[in-house]
């Protein structure tokens, strides 16, 4: 048995029971920081509201009253999801869609309330409408000043999620400490026992004495230091050493880990489920749960059906445009692949000369000479595209969802970029995650595209309700959103 103590970097940290006493106070601090963001919001947005409109201060009892109310009710909220934890702080990914979320729930369940309660009328609508609009960007930057400070702490040893003893094998040990860093990540490595590699002319009886002779040092070594857990860096194909492994620590009070090899990296959120008495390791989830598709389904029948009454004063006074600019049919149909890989007619207002849809189909470039006059205008505000609502009723796209490529297009970058078919695990939209950050326009290079790609796979991975309406209102209110397109 070797004990490593060079594979991790010299940290300054505190002591063991300071780590721990740190550690035990994030929750209440989290808790707090929260009540105080709340709090400071309501006040805020009911004194600014009555000055505004009353030129007074409004009522402080009620004032207090919804602020502690819809405090309450967030922290709740928060309690329930388990985000107070600490682990639930150490990175920024996908905090500011949690807290959007969890801000909507705590909107939604004050409002059931007050309703069941009949007590609406205390409270103020222009109050609470303020509130919430200005919770959305306030609660969020809250929340990243938490995770800022938690980061912090924990690269600097001073905060840690778990304290652990790694146990395994040289190489295995090595690479895992490499490619995931885990003192920035919220593990202190406590200790780090390396079990010895047998030599080849030992028999099973002599591998066996050293592999326990390996674990009775690493037990003792963590009944004194203490750990939080144990990780266990050995390769998953060695089930035996494995099983002895867990056997050595079963009668210690510690968690139990298998560190993650190395075919996980390139999953986000591999994890275990269990259906029946079967537990299996998921690496990769359905795109969208049914209740997901469902609900994603009814918000793209309402919002296109809505949308199509409104803008048919607009759709004929842009056919009338079309066809007064060029020769030529008002709409424009291509093939694209959407879910699954289905081919499907997309259709479009008409802003070229041309009509490609063959094997090769030439993207549209800056002062494209087929793009018509009319044209250039429609592809700038993006109006071009409102006729995929028909496709959104018909359920080819929705509204929101990685933009479908032209097929001759799918198949060239499907053989150069990595994933690139995973766009097709949903349906296809009429804007996308990627467009609200002005990747649109021509891909002249693999790179573009890549990016482009890139977006897409996040937003099929972090979809979300309130996510589909955020793109929307951004589509429309944000310039990146009309930047490249040509």
């Amino acid at each position: 048995m070797k004990t490593v103590q060079n594979l991790q970097p010299v940290l300054p940290v505190a002591g063991e029971r300071d780590v721990a006493n740190w550690r035990h106070l994030v929750s209440v601090a989290t808790a707090l920081v929260d009540v105080i963001a709340v709090l400071g919001i309501v006040w805020t947005a009911s004194i600014g509201y009555h000055l505004a409109v009353y030129q007074n201060l409004g009522s402080f009892p009620l004032t207090v009253e919804l602020a502690v109310f819809i405090a309450s009710i967030f922290c709740f909220t928060n309690m329930l999801q388990r985000r107070y934890r600490l682990t639930r702080h150490l990175t920024s990914k996908g905090q500011m869609i949690e807290a959007f979320n969890v801000w909507n729930v705590t909107m939604v369940a004050f409002i059931a309330i007050v309703f069941l309660a009949k007590v609406g009328d205390n409270y103020s609508r222009g109050v609470i409408i303020l509130t919430y609009l200005a919770g959305i960007p306030l609660i969020a930057l809250a929340r990243w000043w938490v995770v800022k400070i938690v980061s912090i702490a924990s690269k600097t040893g001073r905060l840690a999620a778990q304290r652990v003893l790694l146990l395994g094998r040289e190489a295995e040990m090595t690479s895992f400490m490499a490619r995931h860093q885990p003192w920035n990540t919220g593990l202190m490595i406590q200790d780090m026992v390396i079990l010895r590699q047998p030599r080849t002319d030992m028999t099973g009886p002599e591998r066996e004495a050293l592999l326990a002779e390996d674990l009775t040092q690493a037990v003792h070594n963590a009944r004194r230091s203490r750990p939080d857990g144990i990780y266990l860096a050995v390769p998953w194909s060695e089930r035996d050493i494995i099983e002895r492994c867990i056997d050595a620590f079963m009668n210690l009070p510690v968690s139990i880990s298998l560190a993650p090899e190395q075919v996980l990296d390139r999953f986000n959120n591999p994890r275990i489920i269990r259906i029946g008495a079967i537990a299996s390791l998921e690496v990769t989830p359905p795109p969208l749960s049914a209740p997901d598709r469902v609900i994603k389904r009814l918000f793209d029948l309402l919002g296109a059906a809505t949308l199509l009454v409104l803008l048919l004063p607009v759709f004929a006074l842009v056919a009338i445009a079309i066809k007064y600019d060029s020769k030529g049919p008002v709409f424009f149909m291509q093939r694209r692949s959407g879910f699954n890989q289905e081919e499907f007619r997309i259709f479009k207002f008409r802003t070229m000369s041309t009509l490609e849809d063959g094997d090769v189909i030439r993207q549209a470039t800056r002062n494209d000479p087929r793009i018509t006059r009319f044209g250039a205008w429609l592809r700038r505000y993006n109006i071009d595209e409102l006729p995929q609502l028909i496709n959104v009723l018909r359920g080819q796209m929705s509204l929101v969802g990685p933009r479908p490529h032209a097929v001759a297009h799918d198949r060239e970058y499907g053989g150069k970029i990595s994933l690139y078919a995973r766009r097709h695990n949903v349906k296809p939209g009429i804007t996308g995650w990627a467009q609200v950050h002005g990747l649109r326009g021509e891909t002249d290079t693999d790179d573009k595209m890549a990016n482009r790609v890139t977006y897409d796979l996040w937003y099929i991975d972090n979809w979300n309700l309130w996510l589909d309406v955020a793109i929307l209102l951004r589509t429309v209110l944000s310039r990146k959103a009309f930047s490249n397109a040509h």
